[in-house]
């Protein structure tokens, strides 16, 4: 596929970036995406690092220059739009965007959240799996909307919880799964099969009446 037809992509990262690797992983086989750039709210976030050995731009913006939540979201729209992406995906960035950020980047913004939502919202999913006695755990990829991990789901993959699992052998097989799932909504979105009108997910024409699941596309 040449480069004009693959899709702009930009990444908001605060973190490792194991997602981030993933979709560079498969970028570089057939994923047909131009990352243009990975943006961090984090100096120190070691997926900018990931990025520049792949030959991604890098940028920083970090959130402690500006006083209002909303001065940060407007500086970082502006960064954001520099690079014209035609989707923005955020794999690991720790911050709650304001309603003016998400509307901007309505319908073309993605997120990756380890659990099945919408059970577990928000942080620490994996130990709170296990404080309940749950028999599945997985993960989700939603697009973003005002609503905090409530966005409209596109793909979940389970995962069993196993005797004697702890949150970081949990979360590590919960990971696995993420960096499947990801660049597969990635690439419906890329080949035009999937898009969001009016709260509901369109995929191939058809509306989804439940988030697609891994296990049933043949992997």
């Amino acid at each position: 596929m040449t480069e004009a037809k693959k899709l702009p992509l930009v990444v908001l990262i605060s973190g490792g970036g194991t997602n981030l690797q993933a979709v560079i992983d498969a970028a570089a086989n057939d994923l047909p995406v131009d990352i243009r750039a990975v943006i961090s709210n984090r100096g120190d976030a070691f997926g900018l690092e990931r990025a520049r050995r792949a030959g991604i731009a890098t940028r920083v913006l970090d959130h402690r220059g500006f006083a209002e939540r909303t001065d940060y979201d407007a500086a970082l729209m502006d960064l954001i739009d520099g690079f014209k992406p035609e989707l923005l995906i955020l794999a690991g960035f720790m911050r709650i965007l304001s309603p003016a950020f998400v509307q901007h980047y309505q319908g073309r913004m993605f997120n990756i959240h380890p659990s099945l939502l919408p059970r577990y919202r928000g942080l620490h999913t994996h130990q709170r799996v296990l404080d309940a006695g749950d028999e599945v755990h997985g993960a989700s990829v939603h697009f973003v909307t005002e609503e905090l991990d409530g966005g409209p789901l596109i793909i979940q993959a389970q995962v069993p919880v196993r005797p004697g699992d702890d949150a970081d052998r949990l979360a590590a097989r919960v990971l696995e799964k993420e960096h499947v799932i990801y660049p597969t909504a990635i690439r419906w979105f890329a080949e035009g099969r999937l898009r969001l009108d009016g709260g509901t997910v369109y995929l191939n024409g058809q509306p989804l009446e439940a988030p697609a699941r891994l296990e049933h596309l043949g992997r």
